[in-house]
């Protein structure tokens, strides 16, 4: 299946300036499955979304679906098809 990935602009750079990745993965592939696949193909958007303890970087929101990886089981959700999209937190005052 093929999974749509969606880009901040302060992320294209790290990927040629794509806004979107498709990224080929199994039907039962998780959220880790596909950044694995992403950090293959792009690895300074793989370190920027990821630390080297694996583990996603804190500014960064993943959404599956329409939902939170972080309020679902993290990096272990299952895709289950649906689209990606990744957001920088936003902090201000």
């Amino acid at each position: 299946m093929t999974i749509d990935v969606k880009l901040p602009a302060a992320l294209a750079s790290e990927c040629g300036g794509a806004r979107h990745l498709n990224v080929d993965a199994p039907p039962d592939a998780t959220l880790a499955d596909v950044l694995d696949q992403i950090a293959a193909t792009h690895p300074r958007l793989g370190r920027r979304l990821r630390d080297e303890a694996g583990k996603l970087r804190r500014y960064v929101n993943i959404y599956i679906g329409d939902e939170e990886s972080r309020r679902l089981q993290g990096l272990d959700t299952p895709v289950d098809g649906h689209d990606i999209q990744i957001l920088p937190s936003i902090a201000g005052g």
